[in-house]
């Protein structure tokens, strides 16, 4: 009995597989602060700004309240504490996404990231050799979208022709297409905007209809990773998740 006891206890700290221990939480995310800080200037200041306002709200509503302002500084730290972090979280999501910006799949990354409402396709669904340009796909509630990750007018042949591909196979026109392109120009998404520009688009379909449209695109589904150029490997384009998320 001893020694089953002594097999199942968990080891004090969780190690790699180089056998190397992982970091402590409170580690990682001073980590992620200085990422993002090297990144976006702004993160420190905002993140000051943002605890101090809390606690100045904090003590004015205490002093009227309960005529005392400690209740309010506790309070308005606590709060405080919380917008920083959110802070934090958003900016380092927005320099996860700069940092994969203007690779082949970072767009795949971007919609790997929305957590529900879509189902991503895991692989381009169009691809050219020559250009290493990638075309991607997600269907959900709202429709269909096609990504393309530039507005060059390959890219633009590609949304096209998948566009035609998915008409053919649906053979009816109820289901809306949404042909998004990435991008910092007019008309264009930001790569980092991506997944909250998806999850805010119109549900216009039932969960029967939504996955009946999923059903359709997987006879349309193949392979192309013989079609992906050499060294391109778009499922290594991800940003860190757990550093998005400051942990």
């Amino acid at each position: 009995m001893m020694a089953r006891k002594s097999e199942t206890k968990p080891a004090k700290g969780e190690k790699k597989a180089d056998g190397t221990k992982k970091p402590g939480r409170f580690k990682q995310m001073i980590e992620v602060f200085k990422y993002t800080q090297e990144v976006d200037r702004t993160t420190l200041p905002w993140m000051i700004g943002a605890l101090l306002a809390a606690v100045v709200v904090g003590v004015l509503v205490s002093w009227l309240v309960l005529n005392s302002p400690w209740y309010g500084i506790f309070m308005g730290l606590a709060v405080g504490l919380l917008v920083a972090m959110l802070i934090l979280a958003r900016k380092a999501e927005r320099a996860a996404f700069s940092r994969i910006k203007g690779q082949p799949g970072a767009a795949l990354a971007a919609m790997q990231s929305i957590r529900r409402g879509w189902d991503v396709a895991e692989e381009p669904v169009q691809v050219d050799p020559r250009s290493q340009k990638m075309l991607f796909r997600a269907s959900g509630r709202a429709g269909i979208a096609i990504v393309a990750e530039d507005s060059s007018s390959l890219s633009m042949k590609l949304l096209e022709k998948e566009r035609r591909n998915i008409r053919r196979v649906l053979q009816h026109d109820n289901v809306p297409v949404h042909q998004i392109v990435v991008g910092d120009g007019e008309g264009e998404v930001a790569l980092h905007k991506l997944p909250s520009y998806m999850t805010r688009m119109k549900k216009t379909l039932t969960k029967d209809e939504s996955a009946q449209v999923s059903k359709r695109l997987a006879a349309l589904h193949r392979s192309i990773r013989q079609s992906v150029p050499k060294g391109v490997d778009p499922s290594r384009a991800r940003p860190n998740r757990k550093a998005m998320r400051g942990r």
